[in-house]
């Protein structure tokens, strides 16, 4: 099973972009899902994360502009980002975690410029 991200590219400091994420086969007994980024020269970050036992959980750096959803059925993930800032710029992977291993996506790019 493969996780496919989609939606990145380039938008300017203020717009909006919405990353989604969907996986190739049934992935079962998901604990969470979430959002990582990995600017160049630095470490990767969680960004978001959602569970079904725990709700959803932010960043810091992007409280209040971004917003996390997903389906544990459907095997899911949507990341809505708003009011971006250049400091967004990065590669951004969906990872699952199930009870068994983790699964990670292949990462799309957003950059954030004028």
């Amino acid at each position: 099973v493969q996780l496919v991200e989609s939606g990145g590219g380039l938008v300017q400091p203020g717009g909006s972009l919405r990353l989604s994420c969907a996986a190739s086969g049934m992935i079962s007994s998901i604990n969470n899902m979430g959002w990582y980024r990995q600017a160049p020269g630095k470490e990767r970050e969680l960004v978001a994360s959602i569970s079904w036992g725990g709700g959803t959980m932010y960043a810091d750096s992007v409280k209040g502009r971004f917003t996390i959803s997903g389906s544990d059925v459907e095997n899911s993930l949507l990341l809505q980002m708003n009011s971006q800032e250049h400091e967004d710029t990065a590669d951004y992977y969906c990872h699952i975690n199930t009870e068994r291993r983790e699964y990670w996506g292949q990462g799309t790019q957003v950059t954030v410029s004028s």
